[in-house]
């Protein structure tokens, strides 16, 4: 098991730079970048408009050979008749005076020390940034992904239990429901009801804490952190019970008709003894070594909608914006810190698997 691990940990490395290498190459062709974004905020124009410009002013000026660097300036710039100085300024402030690959790997080399240097737009350190943005993202992702195993884990097994009954069909029309609807449509339905909408002002709208935080004793801030995540959390988590249950309940019912059960109930055992002392790890092998990928896809991919709404400032939405707005430094490091977490919860993944089932050898596997 040791040389499996010492082997996919020499891959991490190598996944990422590949990742970052394909994502940094498909950069160099997207229009709109900083330099443009300062530009069309000097002249008052739409950045979308500015793109245009830049890429039908490089098609007409294509002979000339231009290059593949993230924003096409030369052409718009001749278009606007704005000063050629200001544009090399600008460009030299961005790092874009350099070729890709000189920028690449200037960027790559800091990274490994986790130097991000700054937000083009924010005029702060990125690294500051994402700290900041963490405590939405981790607490969004670590509880809805925890309440959707509380939930769909043991619903599952009785539903397994009771396969065919009222309570199997009642429950599974249930999620399915639940699973239908929208999660940013569920969010808002809750604000309308208990976020002072309509009927209810229940809950508070936006943060994670109240102004006087700091003010109340430990329980009240307790009870303050989960008064504010109520309804974010509700509207997260609608969706995500219906594929964990069918999972748990599948399992299950597979591991149930197996021969090891019907030997196990011959010997004498009591129902519970063989549902949980045999067939319990059996079936939750799946179900349990899913959770580090489970976690990572809520944690980072599934909450800027409910970000938005709810006016949570998490990674989600600072990559959000920082896509929107081309702030390289903050779409490359979070790519880069949000890959590389993901490529050890994968591993941690894999080695769940032995751990809930030690008969799982991936060394043997790989022999």
């Amino acid at each position: 098991m040791l040389n499996y691990i010492l082997r996919r940990l020499l891959l991490i490395p190598v996944t990422l730079f590949g990742i970052m290498v394909l994502n940094f190459a498909i950069i160099q062709f997207a229009p709109g970048g900083p330099v443009e974004q300062i530009v069309a905020q000097l002249q008052g124009a739409d950045v979308s408009a500015t793109a245009r410009i830049s890429n039908q002013g490089a098609e007409s000026g294509n002979s000339g050979g231009g290059s593949n660097n993230f924003s096409s300036t030369s052409t718009y710039r001749g278009a606007q008749g704005l000063d050629p100085e200001i544009i090399s300024q600008l460009e030299k402030q961005f790092g874009f005076d350099k070729p890709a690959y000189e920028r690449f790997w200037i960027m790559m080399k800091n990274y490994l020390t986790f130097d991000f240097g700054q937000s083009y737009f924010q005029d702060r350190d990125v690294i500051d940034l994402v700290i900041d943005k963490m405590p939405v993202s981790i607490s969004l992702g670590l509880w809805s992904t925890l309440i959707i195993y509380m939930v769909s884990v043991p619903l599952g097994v009785a539903k397994a239990v009771r396969d065919g009954s009222n309570f199997d069909v009642w429950s599974s029309a249930a999620i399915i429901v639940g699973y239908a609807i929208p999660g940013f449509l569920f969010a808002v339905m809750l604000i309308v009801v208990f976020a002072g909408g309509t009927y209810f002002d229940l809950f508070p709208l936006r943060g994670l804490t109240s102004s006087n935080f700091d003010q109340l004793s430990l329980l009240g801030k307790i009870g303050d952190y989960f008064w504010h995540l109520a309804l974010p959390i509700t509207a997260l988590t609608i969706g995500g019970f219906t594929t964990l249950t069918m999972l748990t309940k599948n399992s299950f019912l597979d591991e149930i008709n197996k021969q090891y059960v019907v030997t196990a109930r011959a010997k004498g055992l009591t129902e519970k003894r063989v549902l949980y002392g045999h067939v319990f790890r059996n079936a939750m092998l799946l179900v349990i070594a899913g959770f580090p990928t489970a976690l990572i896809g809520l944690l980072f991919t599934g909450s800027v909608l409910i970000e938005v709404i709810f006016s949570l400032d998490g990674l989600g939405l600072l990559g959000f914006e920082a896509v929107m707005k081309r702030d390289y430094p903050v779409m490359f490091a979070t790519l880069y810190l949000f890959t590389l977490f993901g490529l050890v919860l994968n591993l941690i993944s894999d080695l769940s698997y032995h751990f809930v089932d030690p008969r799982i050898n991936f060394d043997a596997r790989e022999n």
